[in-house]
């Protein structure tokens, strides 16, 4: 299916922070393939964000780096200002995606077609996925419900990830799906936040090692989300 091969893998990471630019300095270095997920009216606001007892740096990504920094992966939606999109009237939603979309696009000079939903908990619903799909140019959405499997899904709009790659089970997954024998298209899709790695989430080190141990293996295809999806 993808050039030949049965099995992909994918990541998928949101917010467009700084500590974007380190981990793709991991992902190159294996030939790994991400796609980010930004807002571009926050794009340049410093910050912070408490994670795991610390106080982490959440730096954006200027909007004058974001074709440099990006430039070997995919850029995506994540929606102008992070709302819960199920709390947002049609037009909010319609003006949070396709302003974002479109505004990606001239950042990048590359067609911008995916987004993953913003904000934890339940942050996406058939009425959003509907009012998306019906009034923009996205033409696939992440959620972060995480499936552990590696099947591909019929609603590209509400897309279910692999795994949160914080999760303890993260090793084990990528084991099962290194040794799986296949007849049938099967998807390893990791997402997260990078800045959860200076939180010790999951460290800086044990990323690396999970890039190696995934990477370079030939009856696997690397993409962004868009090479897999569309």
């Amino acid at each position: 299916m993808w050039n030949n091969k049965n099995k992909a893998v994918t990541f998928s990471f949101d917010d467009g922070i700084t500590q974007d630019v380190r981990a793709i300095e991991i992902l190159d270095k294996y030939g790994l393939k991400a796609t980010f997920n930004l807002n571009s009216s926050l794009l340049g606001l410093k910050g912070s964000i408490a994670r795991n007892g610390k106080n982490i740096s959440y730096d954006k990504i200027s909007p004058q780096r974001v074709r440099e920094v990006y430039k070997n992966h995919e850029v995506a939606v994540h929606t102008l200002t992070h709302p819960n999109l199920t709390e947002q009237s049609e037009a909010t939603v319609i003006w949070q995606v396709e302003e974002d979309r479109k505004a990606l696009e001239r950042l990048t000079g590359k067609a911008v077609v995916g987004m993953a939903y913003p904000c934890g908990g339940v942050n996406n619903d058939d009425r959003v996925a509907d009012i998306i799909r019906a009034n923009t140019g996205v033409k696939y959405a992440r959620t972060i419900a995480s499936t552990h499997n590696f099947d591909l899904q019929e609603n590209l709009l509400r897309f279910n990830p692999t795994v949160y790659y914080i999760e303890d089970c993260l090793f084990d997954i990528a084991e099962k799906f290194l040794a799986i024998k296949v007849d049938k298209p099967q998807l390893l899709y990791v997402w997260g936040h990078t800045y959860e790695m200076d939180a010790g989430l999951i460290s800086w080190e044990k990323f690396e090692e999970f890039c190696a141990f995934i990477s370079q293996r030939e009856d696997i295809f690397y993409g962004t989300n868009s090479e897999i999806f569309i």
